[in-house]
């Protein structure tokens, strides 16, 4: 891809996850990971972008959106965790696996080593557990069996994988910044009764829209992607 393609593409991702990212989420599932709608775009984002082009596209996207959907001055912090979702998005759909078996190895542990996580809810986290082995899975199929599909054929398979692994590393980041750096106690000053309630509704909400986004990435992403390979846009 030209780099004049590539500016071009950032802008266009850009403008899609300000959007996003600027109208708020539906009332009834309020208390999940994400507030807007960058949720959609921010896996599609780095499968398209790649890691690093995609991050700058939706840390610009969500930077603008927080200033006009304004969620308070501590969502600057843990909206970081969209542009990390799509990095790590583009990383697996480009077999780059080494970054990712690694960051999500290290924050599970740093957060299961936190005292307050022993007593919140295990299973509030099951969508994140399944992610990590669902990225075992992605390890296996691209090392051992070399069956990462990135042909028309298969790729619908390959584009949700990345999608519901680059959400969860985005969800598994704002946990990070929430229990095991402290900021439930220094932004919030919320006891163990009230991170509780939050990881029950966490447990059912969040989930709800990784399958939304999965869904939609998988309908919209392979015909993108085989649209910007004919226009010389994407590589095989």
């Amino acid at each position: 891809m030209q780099k004049s393609q590539l500016i071009s593409l950032v802008a266009v991702f850009a403008s899609l996850n300000i959007i996003l990212d600027s109208l708020m989420g539906l009332p009834e599932l309020s208390s999940g990971v994400w507030f807007s709608w960058i949720f959609i775009s921010e896996p599609i984002t780095g499968i398209i972008l790649g890691p690093y082009a995609g991050f700058l596209a939706t840390l610009i996207g969500v930077m603008i959106g927080n200033c006009i959907y304004f969620r308070g001055p501590y969502e600057f912090l843990f909206t970081l965790g969209a542009p990390v979702g799509t990095m790590f998005s583009g990383f697996l759909f480009r077999k780059e696996w080494k970054a990712s078996l690694t960051y999500f190895t290290v924050l599970l542990t740093i957060y299961f080593i936190t005292p307050i996580s022993w007593q919140l809810p295990l299973w509030g986290m099951w969508d994140t557990y399944l992610a990590y082995v669902a990225l075992i899975f992605a390890i296996m199929l691209i090392v051992k069996l070399k069956l990462w599909k990135l042909q028309s054929k298969g790729l619908i398979h390959t584009v949700a994988l990345c999608t519901f692994i680059g959400l969860e590393a985005d969800v598994l980041f704002r946990i990070f910044v929430f229990i095991p750096c402290q900021t439930y106690r220094l932004f919030y000053d919320y006891g163990v009764e009230a991170l509780q309630s939050i990881w029950v509704l966490g447990a059912v909400e969040t989930p709800i829209k990784v399958a939304m986004s999965i869904i939609v990435t998988a309908i919209v992403g392979p015909p993108l992607i085989v649209v910007l390979r004919k226009m010389n846009f994407l590589s095989e």
